[in-house]
């Protein structure tokens, strides 16, 4: 059998591959041997979680094999939702690697690796020398140190729920029904455990109601992508029907959480955000704080984000888009908290990773003390009006921005990341961002604009231009 070529299936953030022709025992143990030599953890110790996927415990314990054989102790979490590897690594203090495709079909798996302190790893700060390593280790066989590491087993869900309660206090607030639709993933077993009792801790004045909760890796209701309209669908029922005061949905791994409010309309990640920012930055002055105050946003997230921001007196610093990349700006800048319009939540008190559960736990936290519906409590931080982001298959990347260039001759730029036009139009402002995908012959299409009218006229000339309509 000829050896697969990593770098079709290494992206920039993590490692995504199909199952069987792909990933395999062979490439996964490789891959464990090439994280303990890339991260130096020879002698040390790693953590090893996964996912409910079929094929992910196998692939933990192949992974552990080839991390053994390099001399790495491995802590075995078991099963896992991607922010509970990142607690193991932050509160052991070790490297992780997290077995999981996130939202991702079925078919799919990949690893998402952490270095110790739950600091991400890309292509560009070590990703591609555990694939290079890797890729050699296929080829020439994986030799053995003279002392092999052992295999720990530890299950840290208990820890990990009590850890983020000790984050956000929700014992006060006023009693609050939400459903919570797990997609079959992984919030199946935090959730209960982190808003419920199942872990032991006391309960709160949250009435469950779980959707699809079962962990099942074939996803036999919906896929778990909450990013796509289709997969909120039974979520928005679930709440009419209940009349429940919001509604939750998380991604495969639970690292991602959405919001929809009571009427079931979905919650902007960009207001969940500012909502989050506010809370922060709250707590961290009567925490006693009093120098600067950073805070993280990227560049397509609302305009009400740094305006939140800025008004509660802390400094918010614009970023490019990009998981790995906002975690490593939260450690350079010493940042409280980063959001992403995806729906990535990143809390300094987490080691700068991010957490979609603690994300819903501040936003309940928030709700729950005062009296509002969802929809109305929202509407403060969500004025604005967005397209969402719209991709097009763009076969000459170059012309098409020559082409929006050419058009927009008088108004403000940046490059950032891919190309930023800001500008008004009548009494009210928009702006525009276009971003080629890193894998795809995409670009990404995201406006924003003071009136809905506003945001469509932009919208509509932005699109005909990068499809030279």
């Amino acid at each position: 059998m000829s050896t697969p070529d990593l770098t079709q299936f290494v992206k920039t953030y993590d490692v995504r591959g199909l199952v069987g022709s792909q990933l395999t025992d062979e490439v996964v143990e490789a891959f464990g041997a090439a994280f303990v030599d890339e991260l130096g953890a020879l002698g040390g110790e790693i953590a090893v979680g996964h996912d409910m996927r079929d094929s992910s415990p196998g692939f933990a314990d192949a992974f552990a094999r080839g991390a053994q054989a390099r001399g790495a102790t491995v802590i075995s979490i078991g099963l896992c939702s991607t922010d509970e590897s990142y607690y193991a690594s932050g509160t052991f203090g070790v490297p992780a690697a997290m077995f999981t495709a996130s939202h991702n079909p079925a078919t799919y798996n990949g690893i998402k690796f952490s270095r110790a302190g739950a600091q991400g790893i890309s292509l560009d700060t070590g990703l591609a020398g555990i694939r290079d390593r890797a890729q050699s280790y296929l080829q020439t066989g994986i030799p053995a140190v003279s002392r092999p590491g052992g295999r720990i087993q530890r299950d840290v869900l208990g820890d990990y729920a009590a850890y983020l309660r000790s984050l956000v206090g929700l014992s006060d607030i006023r009693p609050i029904r939400v459903v919570v639709d797990a997609g079959n993933g992984m919030a199946g077993l935090t959730v209960p455990a982190v808003l419920g009792e199942a872990a032991g801790l006391p309960a709160l004045p949250i009435e469950l109601i779980p959707l699809y909760f079962e962990l099942d890796g074939s996803f036999p209701n919906h896929e778990a992508n909450p990013l796509e309209p289709a997969n909120l669908l039974d979520l928005q029922r679930a709440v009419v029907e209940h009349g429940a005061d919001l509604g939750l949905a998380f991604d495969g791994d639970a690292d991602r959480c959405f919001v929809v409010d009571e009427k079931g309309d979905p919650v902007t990640p960009s207001a969940v955000a500012a909502i989050v920012a506010l809370r922060e930055i709250n707590r961290a002055r009567a925490a006693g704080e009093d120098g600067e105050i950073l805070v993280i946003h990227n560049l397509i997230t609302s305009l009400i984000v740094p305006e939140t921001i800025e008004a509660a007196g802390a400094d918010a610093v614009r970023t490019r888009v990009g998981h790995s990349l906002i975690k490593d700006e939260m450690k350079a800048t010493g940042a409280i908290f980063g959001g992403e319009h995806s729906a990535h939540y990143y809390f300094r008190d987490f080691w700068g990773a991010d957490n979609g559960m603690l994300a819903a736990m501040h936003l309940i936290a928030e709700f729950g003390h005062q009296d509002a519906a969802m929809s109305a409590f929202t509407a403060a931080f969500d004025p604005y009006f967005q397209s969402g982001e719209i991709n097009s298959i763009v076969d000459d990347i170059p012309a098409a921005y020559e082409r929006i260039v050419s058009a927009y001759t008088s108004e403000e730029f940046d490059e950032l990341d891919g190309l930023t036009v800001s500008g008004s139009g009548g009494d009210t402002f928009w702006w525009f961002n276009v971003r080629p995908s890193n894998t795809e012959p995409l670009l990404r299409l995201n406006v924003e604009a003071g009136t809905r009218a506003e945001m469509e006229r932009v919208r509509d000339r932005v699109l005909a231009l990068i499809r030279g309509e």
